[in-house]
C-alpha cells in the first residue's frame, strides 16, 4: 500500500509541476503583453481559487501525515518547519473559501512563500548541494538528507512540498486579483 500511495502522490506532484509550468508560461506571456492565456486561466478558476488552494494544501497535509503516521517515515527538522507553513493554509483556506472571502488570500501569502524557501533549502540539503546542520543530523535517522521517497528519478518529499507551496501560492495570488484586473487580463 505504501508504495502505491507514494507513486500516486508523486504522479500528482508531476501533474502539479506541469500546471506550474503552464502558469509560469502564462505569466511570462502576460509580462510580454500577451495576456490572453493568463486571462483564460483567470476566467477558468475565478471563484474557485481558495478552493483550489485548500485542495492542494489538504493533499499536502494528508500526504505528510501519510508519510509519517502510516509509512513510518520520521519527519526531519526541515519537514516540521514545512508542515508549520502548510497545515494552517489548509484550514484557513477552507474557512475563507466557505465564506467566499478573497481578502484572506493576501494574508496567507507569507506561509507558502516561507514554506517554499524552506522546501528549496531542503531539496538542496537532500541533494548534497548544501551541508546539513547538526540539528538536521539529530532530528531524524540520516538527518534532513534522507530520501524517504525517490520516484521518477527526482520526486522526493521536499520536491512534492515545494510543488504544493508553489501551487498554493499561485492560487492565492489569483485569489487576490479582481476579475477585471489588468494584471490578469493582460492589458
Amino acid at each position: 500500500m505504501t508504495h502505491g500511495v507514494t507513486v500516486a502522490l508523486a504522479a500528482l506532484g508531476i501533474a502539479g509541476q506541469a500546471l506550474i509550468a503552464l502558469l509560469v508560461l502564462a505569466a511570462g506571456a502576460a509580462l510580454l503583453g500577451r495576456g490572453s492565456l493568463l486571462a483564460a486561466i483567470r476566467r477558468l478558476v475565478w471563484g474557485y481559487e481558495l478552493w483550489l488552494a485548500f485542495l492542494i494544501a489538504a493533499l499536502a497535509t494528508g500526504g505528510s501525515l501519510f508519510f509519517s503516521e502510516i509509512a513510518g517515515f520520521v519527519p526531519c527538522e526541515l519537514c516540521w518547519y514545512q508542515r508549520i507553513c502548510m497545515y494552517p493554509v489548509s484550514v484557513i483556506a477552507l474557512l475563507a473559501a466557505l465564506a467566499n472571502d478573497h481578502r484572506v488570500a493576501r494574508y496567507l501569502l507569507s506561509l507558502p512563500i516561507v514554506g517554499a524557501g524552506i522546501s528549496t533549502y531542503h531539496v538542496l540539503v537532500e541533494n548534497g548541494v548544501v551541508g546539513q546542520t547538526q540539528a538536521c543530523q539529530l532530528s531524524a535517522p540520516g538527518g534532513c538528507a534522507t530520501k524517504w521517497v525517490d520516484q521518477f528519478g527526482y520526486v522526493t518529499i521536499p520536491v512534492l512540498t515545494l510543488t504544493g507551496f508553489a501551487l498554493v501560492l499561485a492560487f492565492l495570488i489569483l485569489a487576490t486579483l479582481e476579475p477585471g484586473d489588468s494584471a490578469a487580463e493582460g492589458s
